[in-house]
């Protein structure tokens, strides 16, 4: 059987051999150095017979119940004096101990150091997750720009309802991503730009011309292709939270003469729920 490394060298050997006498602990050992439990546990003999539990020396006890008569946790004594927590724990289980600022205090660096960690590791999990979900889309075809406009619509857009059949595109949404998706449908369907009407949909207290210029930019039209704005009244009850610098509102596109783009979203509506049904 090949020897691990270090194992054949005297002087680690009796490096070895003197820390833990001295009561040295396998992490202590380790970190001291450099070398694995497995080489630790071959050069004491005890490999694969479990480890032995060192002798705490009367120095690292002393200061052991003094760290937690001065507040300090078990895993802070632990770190501290580079013995297992469990040690810890029974050298020091019969010392009355409470909580003093101090340790309440590192108490709460550590938790927010911990949630910082955690949040950083979420953070750079969505993204990774995200980035490949978006790399998986790639390019959109023509057929699959219009499936994909047809349920936009369908969610998002007017509709014909049963006391008011007037078949025409009304559209209306905050996201501009969304209004270039559904300027880009409207542009596959054969809609004209000369046939589109702009309108911001707007709280009364914003800025109205901020909010007109800013969509005017999104959509590539200039001002004055904008008809006048709809304001939505205050209300007081209202607790609202889109009062940023960054609100611009709704932007509202219709169609002229919009019947027969409208029969086709519906006819793809209709045929994307026949093959979903189809599925099951």
């Amino acid at each position: 059987m090949t020897k691990l490394r270090h194992v054949d060298d005297a002087e680690l050997v009796s490096k070895i051999h003197a820390m833990r006498e001295s009561g040295a602990t396998y992490a202590q050992i380790k970190t001291e150095l450099q070398v694995g439990a497995s080489t630790i546990s071959r050069v004491l003999g005890v490999y694969g017979k479990g480890r032995r539990r060192p002798t705490i020396s009367d120095d690292v006890r002393a200061r052991a119940l003094a760290l937690r008569r001065e507040g300090q946790s078990v895993p802070e004594i632990a770190r501290e004096l580079g013995i297992a927590k469990s040690s810890a724990w029974a050298i020091t289980k019969e010392v009355a101990w409470k909580p003093t600022p101090g340790s309440k205090e590192r108490a709460k660096r550590a938790a927010r150091m911990r949630w910082d960690r955690e949040t950083a590791r979420r953070a750079e999990e969505r993204e990774q997750a995200v980035s490949e979900a978006a790399a998986w889309v790639g390019e959109l075809s023509d057929r699959e720009l219009m499936l994909i406009g047809a349920v936009l619509y369908w969610a998002e857009g007017s509709k014909t309802k049963p006391w008011n059949p007037t078949e025409w595109l009304g559209f209306i949404n905050s996201d501009p991503d969304v209004i270039l998706l559904y300027r880009a449908w409207l542009r596959r369907l054969g809609v004209a730009d000369e046939r589109l009407t702009f309108r911001v949909h707007i709280h009364e207290s914003a800025d109205v011309q901020a909010a007109e210029r800013y969509w005017a930019d999104v959509v590539g039209v200039s001002v004055d292709r904008f008809a006048r704005a709809t304001l939505k009244k205050h209300n007081p009850k209202t607790v609202r939270k889109n009062t940023s610098e960054g609100y611009y509102g709704c932007l509202v596109i219709c169609a002229r003469k919009g019947a027969a783009e409208y029969r086709r979203m519906d006819g793809m509506w209709r045929g994307i729920c026949r093959a979903v049904r189809q599925i099951q």
